[in-house]
């Protein structure tokens, strides 16, 4: 494989991990961060303020990190970094699910996000961009 096309299979990852991450988790938590609790079979306290300002947080991280992503896909070995930060991420919330999974205190549609986020840390290191030729 060539550099090139090593770099836009980078910028592939990038685009696609993005552009799912907006739409799937960072905007629907950000505006409306019930309404998606709600979606994904969560239980929704009578007392939901914390869980309103907690879900806006997480989706507002979310929608920056992917929108970072679609900005650096355009040129990918300069904004490696974002490779690292998306590895580091998705590992983390892989993790994250894990334990959720094994407390049982999550509804199954978050442990079924588990390949989801396995999937995206290994992505992340697999399409880190080579140095473009001179």
């Amino acid at each position: 494989m060539t550099k090139r096309t090593g770099n836009r299979r980078s910028a592939l990852f990038l685009l696609a991990t993005s552009a799912v991450g907006l739409g799937a988790f960072g905007l629907p938590l950000f505006l409306a961060p019930l309404k998606w609790a709600k979606r994904v079979r969560w239980q929704v306290p009578e007392d939901a303020d914390l869980t309103v300002y907690l879900g806006r947080s997480l989706g507002a991280v979310a929608v920056a990190l992917s929108l970072s992503g679609l900005w650096a896909a355009r040129d990918p070995w300069r904004h490696r970094i974002v490779f690292k930060i998306t590895a580091a991420m998705a590992a983390l919330l892989a993790g994250v699910h894990v334990r959720g999974a094994i407390e049982g205190k999550q509804p199954w549609t978050e442990t079924a996000e588990i390949p989801l986020w396995a999937a995206t840390a290994i992505g992340a290191v697999v399409c880190y961009p080579e140095e473009p030729e001179e």
